[in-house]
């Protein structure tokens, strides 16, 4: 742990990096203004429509459940959240915080918390790693609730589930089945987020993140994104130039 710390301050003195997950949001609105389409399903949005921001008709888009549990209208489902493809946990259990909590975590009724919570109240690398825009891409909220934390799959995801978006999830062996042209753009991510702060990756997912970054090479517009984000963020995913 001491070396995986010591590589990060060392990388992070690199670039002007931001804490704020709340920041980034608002600058990746910015960055998206004039390429408004959601990784997954490549459906059109708009923020300016608050009650459904999703052009469903673009893209061929049905919710798996319109409405909740709960009998009332899946919000989700109209909405546009930002994704982590590398999901939270997946860096942030790398941190005792994650795991174990903090000394600080402690609620108002002397009960120890654990997990995002906490790191992002104690840990500045989490926060940084939280809020890199490099790991952030618009996505309907729902799929982005179904996908939770799961792996992605070799398959091809086939159309049904969510109406005519080529995703699928499956929730029993917890993987997340994506389009072939997105895969470059999930293999970049996490080549980067490997090499820019140790993230560990298995033998496997090594060798199915470089396969795909040579199979699917960066189009017009992920090479675009990289280099505005490296205006605001101060660093390039240098696998996608």
């Amino acid at each position: 742990m001491k070396i995986f710390l010591i590589f990060l301050l060392l990388t992070l003195s690199l670039f002007g990096a931001n804490e704020s997950f709340s920041k980034s949001k608002k600058e990746l609105r910015k960055i998206y203004s004039n390429h408004q389409t959601t990784i997954y399903c490549d459906c059109k949005y708009n923020y300016k429509n608050k009650k459904n921001m999703i052009d469903r008709k673009s893209c061929g888009y049905i919710p798996r459940n319109e409405i909740t549990k709960k009998g009332k209208k899946n919000v989700r489902a109209g909405r546009i959240e930002w994704e982590h493809v590398i999901p939270a946990e997946n860096f942030g259990r790398q941190f005792s915080c994650w795991r174990d909590g903090d000394s600080e975590c402690v609620n108002s009724r002397g009960k120890k918390y654990k997990g995002r919570k906490c790191c992002e109240k104690v840990n500045k690398q989490y926060r940084i790693m939280q809020a890199d825009m490099h790991n952030l891409f618009p996505s309907i909220g729902e799929l982005n609730a179904d996908r939770k934390n799961y792996r992605y799959d070799f398959e091809l995801p086939r159309k049904g589930q969510y109406g005519e978006c080529r995703f699928n999830v499956d929730f029993k062996a917890k993987r997340a089945k994506v389009r072939e042209e997105i895969r470059g753009i999930i293999a970049r991510d996490n080549l980067y987020f490997n090499k820019q702060y140790n993230m560990k990756l298995s033998k496997q997912e090594l060798k199915k993140y470089n396969t795909w970054n040579k199979q699917y090479p960066p189009d017009v517009w992920e090479i675009e994104r990289n280099k505005r984000i490296e205006k605001i963020q101060g660093n390039l995913n240098e696998f996608i130039e």
